[in-house]
């Protein structure tokens, strides 16, 4: 239920599910929830990194935004209230 609603806040046609900002918002959401689950399970060393490759993933995604269509990647990091990537 919540992945469609991610979906539908930040698709940008009808049909449209792989947009990078789909995707950033769908990883964002996946590392809150992992996140959270660290602070209860701090040995959970598998899903740390888990956790670790996902940031990874998401810079790369944010950086490709960055390059690509500047306002919106400011506008999708001031909506998903994460840091810029450099």
């Amino acid at each position: 239920m919540e992945k469609k609603e991610i979906i539908n806040k930040f698709k940008l046609s009808e049909n449209d599910t792989g947009s990078v900002q789909v995707q950033v918002a769908l990883l964002t959401a996946r590392i809150n929830h992992l996140q959270e689950h660290l602070k209860v399970n701090p040995k959970d060393n598998h899903s740390r990194r888990g956790l670790l490759q996902m940031v990874g993933k998401r810079k790369g995604f944010l950086l490709y935004l960055k390059e690509r269509d500047i306002e919106a990647y400011r506008n999708l990091i001031k909506e998903l209230s994460i840091r810029e990537v450099k």
